[in-house]
């Protein structure tokens, strides 16, 4: 039985091995992790514009591909700061609304001229993006590459489950997270708290301090016992 103060889905995840979800089955870790990430996002930003622009409206919003690759100008709000996503891989209509940095929002309306296009109905829903999944998801493994990620990681996928690691270990509620990911249920989304995350890292770091002052201790009380056994030396 779970604790008191634990919530129910994540002991469902524990006893359905949630791990899986983050690792492939030869055990290559599936995401990228803060640093990889953080390569990935500068090497983005030397990018040509339009590529540019599309590879970070993916990393900032964990969607998949086809769904940033659907993007118009009417899935733009530029005063709040938000992006309406269509969730693709539900069977009834849902769209699903997800911040992006100020600074990115600012770039694609500079880029395409969003606010202008909402107002003209020819060009409201023509997509930013007239690319194939191809093209779009080459792009993603050539910056990957270039960053040096390589395996499992290395594809839109990684990116979207970096999104959804990151927000999870910044803070964000796990039921916020799901919603932006378009989750349907929350133990899909709850698999992301799995990874080891940096409050991990402080305990573990407590504990092997603790242990390595119980060890530092236990030499010195060692090493002054067999200094007082040895005998004193005649003169």
């Amino acid at each position: 039985m779970a604790p008191r103060n634990q919530p129910h889905h994540f002991s469902m995840l524990r006893r359905s091995g949630a791990e899986a979800g983050l690792y492939a089955a030869d055990g290559a870790r599936k995401y990228l992790n803060e640093r990889e990430r953080r390569r990935v996002l500068i090497a983005m930003h030397a990018l040509p514009a339009d590529r540019a622009l599309f590879a970070l409206t993916l990393a900032w919003t964990g969607a998949r591909v086809s769904e940033v690759l659907a993007l118009s100008a009417v899935s733009f709000q530029i005063g709040r700061g938000v992006v309406a996503i269509r969730t693709l891989k539900r069977r009834r209509h849902m769209v699903r609304e997800v911040p992006i940095p100020p600074e990115l929002m600012a770039a694609l309306d500079r880029h395409f001229g969003i606010a202008e296009a909402q107002r003209d109905a020819a060009r409201a829903h023509v997509r930013l993006w007239p690319w194939c999944r191809e093209t779009a998801w080459r792009i993603i493994k050539n910056v990957m590459l270039a960053s040096g990620v390589w395996g499992s990681p290395a594809c839109p996928r990684g990116l979207r489950h970096a999104f959804a690691v990151g927000a999870l270990q910044a803070g964000v509620p796990l039921n916020l997270v799901q919603r932006w990911l378009g989750h349907a249920r929350i133990e899909t989304t709850a698999i992301y708290a799995a990874a080891c995350g940096p409050e991990e890292h402080a305990f573990a770091a407590r504990f092997w301090h603790v242990n390595d002052n119980h060890a530092t201790t236990k030499g010195s009380r060692a090493s002054r016992s067999d200094h007082a056994r040895q005998p004193r030396r005649r003169h």
